[in-house]
């Protein structure tokens, strides 16, 4: 009797196991169709980087890669690696107060609005976000007529087509990224530990200084990461505020694409940019990893 009891328990647990299971994988399938066709993807484009150009899905050569080492691509590749980390620097140090402002309100409705204010860039169209910086940055834009009527310049400044016009547009379009992984750190960090520094001396910059950001460090991190990923590829902003003058790696694969139809070289292109940022990621992940283990070993 007791046996059969245990046969039975047994038998209804190990099915729940395997319905919660197949449940499980049934929820992830979606997940992995997607990331098949990403994996597909990127094994179609370095098959046809190592191709020929007029026949990639064939012939072999290396051309493509070689021609990677030429000036022209060269000044590309350290174009959009310096737009990028530019832009993650500002875009980290601008996302700090907002961050912290996210963190400590006290209001349901304050949180809302600064959430609000954060997420509009990424609810707006990419494009009308750039048209929209065309009009602010233009010779008569808003920008400029500003600064003539308060007799800051005595004529237009040039910022369209320049990499100034690039690197606000770069800043702005990514910030929420950088703002939300923030938020999320700032908001986990314990009030306590600032009401002890507090009631020792501790003034509201000291404060932010050797607690709030030290123990933040991970979120900022992965912020910066996430910025710094995104603008490396970022193709819109450079193309619609750069123009021709502000050649950043994709916009010179579209080049390639285009106008050339050199899809091998397209493809070595976009493969050096891949590579490029998959290496700065993966030295940004073991600093995450290790101002993690600081954090949790001073606290």
């Amino acid at each position: 009797m007791g046996a059969s009891l245990y046969r039975n328990v047994f038998g209804v647990s190990a099915m729940l196991a395997r319905n919660s299971s197949t449940r499980a994988w049934l929820l992830l399938l979606p997940v992995m169709l997607f990331l098949a066709v990403l994996a597909a993807a990127a094994l179609a484009v370095l098959r046809m980087s190592v191709g020929t150009n007029g026949d990639e899905w064939h012939g072999f050569s290396l051309t493509s890669y070689a021609d990677l080492i030429k000036p022209y691509y060269v000044k590309s590749a350290l174009l959009t690696m310096r737009l990028a980390f530019q832009s993650t620097v500002f875009a980290v140090l601008l996302a700090i107060p907002v961050a912290i402002a996210m963190a400590r309100a006290k209001s349901k409705l304050a949180q809302r609005l600064l959430l609000t204010g954060v997420l509009l860039p990424l609810l707006v169209n990419l494009l009308l976000q750039s048209y929209g910086w065309l009009i602010i940055l233009g010779p008569a834009g808003v920008l400029n007529n500003t600064l003539l009527s308060l007799g800051i310049v005595q004529r237009p400044i040039q910022w369209l087509y320049r990499e100034n016009g690039v690197l606000l547009g770069l800043i702005q379009t990514a910030f929420p990224l950088a703002v939300l992984p923030m938020a999320s750190a700032m908001k986990a960090v314990s009030g306590t530990y600032e009401e002890a520094a507090a009631t020792l001396g501790a003034n509201r910059w000291q404060i932010m200084r050797h607690i709030l950001l030290p123990m933040a460090m991970p979120g900022i991190l992965s912020g910066a990461l996430l910025v710094f990923a995104y603008n490396a590829s970022a193709f819109a902003v450079p193309l619609l505020l750069g123009g021709r003058r502000v050649n950043m790696l994709a916009v010179l694969v579209r080049d390639q694409i285009a106008p050339l139809l050199n899809w091998s070289g397209a493809s070595a292109s976009g493969i050096a940019l891949m590579v490029a940022t998959l290496a700065v990621m993966a030295v940004s992940q073991k600093l995450v990893q290790r101002s993690q283990r600081i954090v949790g070993s001073a606290s």
